[in-house]
């Protein structure tokens, strides 16, 4: 093999590498924005799954029969307030007890001074100490109610935490989209930089810029493509392998909300990747030749 031929090789196989890193590089960083925006996404249902696991008791009369209970209970069931609702006997509420306890205090005791319950768990937009105040002021209007127990500090400290836990995520985001911009950007100024000789080339043959520009614009959607795809069988993976553990949670597998994510990725990747290829090739179209070597 001559010289010359072997060193067109070697820069045919330096160029592929460097495309090669270019699209991984993007790749990993849109795998990355995938990841918090199938968070943003399902930020609402995290936050609603937050709340509605938040219960208080509703403390039944001693007098009050297990039929009047379950009379009860639905009309609770029936309320537009109510995720869900649980009845808790006083046996029940004996056996919780002992097991929290470690030890029989029914039988130390010689009674059981526990009453039947019905425990309520809220719908979301329901689960802050205001709605749950004026819910307790409707509940004590029922004869069978003794009282109504909740954690008002723990409602409080819920609902402050997953507003702050939101500002962050979105603080995060937005630091994260921008550093993305930069690192994609950075890759392919460098890539472009590679073959600024060839642009120069190309310019002093009399190529116009539209003509230079073209075919790097279509090489960078192509890339931005190539790597949008790579990111959406990343998250794919992501989603595959972490369903078993997070569904109880969140629904991850939403064929919409993973149709939206997946669909913005590709985009971004591609807009993204043909915005930094059109100002890296503009740059090297407006050097001087004595700049190139710098």
């Amino acid at each position: 093999m001559r010289k010359g031929e072997g060193q067109q090789v070697n820069a045919k196989r330096s160029l592929r590498s460097s495309y090669l890193s270019s699209i991984i590089s993007i790749a990993l960083v849109l795998f990355t924005l995938g990841v918090v925006g199938l968070l943003l996404l399902h930020a609402k249902r995290l936050s609603d799954f937050v709340k509605e696991n938040i219960s208080f008791s509703v403390v039944l009369n001693e007098d009050v029969k297990e039929v009047d209970a379950a009379v009860l209970q639905k009309s609770l069931d029936a309320s537009p307030y109510v995720k869900s609702t649980n009845f808790i006997s006083k046996d029940d509420a004996a056996k919780i007890m002992k097991e929290q306890l470690g030890q029989d205090f029914v039988q130390f005791l010689g009674y059981n001074p526990l009453g039947a319950s019905i425990e309520v768990r809220l719908k979301a937009d329901y689960a802050n100490t205001d709605s749950i105040s004026v819910i307790e002021k409707d509940l004590k209007a029922f004869n069978q109610i003794k009282e109504v127990n909740y954690q008002k500090s723990l409602l409080d400290l819920v609902n402050d935490n997953v507003r702050e836990i939101s500002l962050i995520v979105l603080a995060f985001s937005a630091l994260l989209l921008f550093v993305s911009l930069v690192l994609i950007n950075n890759t392919i100024r460098l890539s472009v930089y590679a073959r600024r000789f060839l642009i120069n080339t190309m310019r002093l043959v009399g190529a116009t810029n539209g003509f230079i520009r073209r075919p790097f614009l279509l090489r960078g959607i192509l890339h931005g493509v190539y790597a949008g795809v790579i990111a959406d069988l990343l998250l794919l993976a992501l989603i595959w392998f972490g369903q078993e553990q997070v569904k109880q949670i969140l629904d991850i597998a939403d064929l919409n909300i993973l149709m939206v994510l997946f669909s913005a990725v590709l985009f971004v990747g591609v807009a993204i990747s043909y915005t930094s290829t059109f100002f890296a090739v503009r740059k090297f179209l407006r050097l001087k030749v004595d700049d190139l070597y710098y």
